[in-house]
């Protein structure tokens, strides 16, 4: 909700875009006030045997029922909370409000395939019809979601000609040379199987090249000692290594 607000609040680009991101975004308020609602509801009158029976069906919920949020009765008096399931704050440090849209999308498409994975597993942990409903219509709207932002990264892609953001960064000024390389840090050469290593790059401007021995560029990084006041350990003579005490 917080970052496709953001991101529609900041946008200079197409007046469609702008739509989009803000029509989700503000269908995504909605969204909580679904889920902060259910919560109040599923805290009204809970009954114990009810509690009881959940607790030892699953050790999961168990855990987490065994360590659940007061503030729910302290605080909101039986309502939702903006903090997440450990009772930590809602903060905006994670939202991606980044004023390329290319950019923002894919973090749109995650964040709607991260959202419908989870929704996805809380249905399968709950019994509850009314829970059931709600959350399969939650499921569907990120069905929808994750295609939209899907369809508008590739009209991007189709648009600027490009898929690496930022597509109108001149590529001269980066080493073209190591560009396509894999580069295979891990025991066995399985990675080297993946479609990431070899063939054409998706952006359809140069060719991935595995290297099972990547090239040193440069060389091993040795910092400059500390200044006395900061109380560094300092290096010793690698070719020398005994002190004076020792010698």
């Amino acid at each position: 909700m917080m970052q496709y607000l953001w991101q529609g609040f900041n946008s200079r680009a197409d007046a469609k875009y702008r739509d989009l991101v803000l029509d989700i975004g503000t269908e995504e308020i909605g969204h909580v006030e679904m889920i902060a609602t259910m919560i109040a509801r599923l805290l009204d009158d809970a009954p114990f045997d009810e509690q009881e029976k959940v607790y030892n069906s699953d050790p999961a919920v168990a855990a987490i029922m065994g360590g659940s949020n007061p503030q729910h009765a302290i605080v909101s008096g039986l309502g939702a909370l903006p903090a997440d399931s450990n009772g930590y704050p809602w903060v905006s440090k994670y939202i991606i409000a980044s004023g390329n849209l290319l950019a923002d999308f894919r973090a749109n498409l995650n964040a709607e395939s991260q959202g419908r994975l989870q929704v996805a597993r809380v249905y399968e942990m709950t019994d509850d019809p009314g829970v059931k409903d709600m959350l399969s219509f939650l499921l569907a709207r990120d069905t929808g979601h994750q295609n939209q932002w899907l369809a508008a990264i590739q009209e991007l892609e189709e648009k600027e000609r490009d898929i690496v953001v930022p597509t109108t960064f001149p590529r001269e000024n980066e080493l073209e040379a190591v560009a396509y390389d894999f580069y295979n840090f891990s025991e066995g050469e399985e990675s080297s199987t993946g479609p990431w290593a070899r063939g054409k790059a998706p952006d359809g401007r140069g060719s991935f090249h595995y290297k099972n021995d990547p090239v040193i560029y440069g060389e091993e990084p040795i910092l400059k000692p500390a200044p006395p006041k900061i109380y560094n350990t300092p290096r010793t003579n690698n070719n020398n290594a005994m002190t004076k005490r020792e010698s």
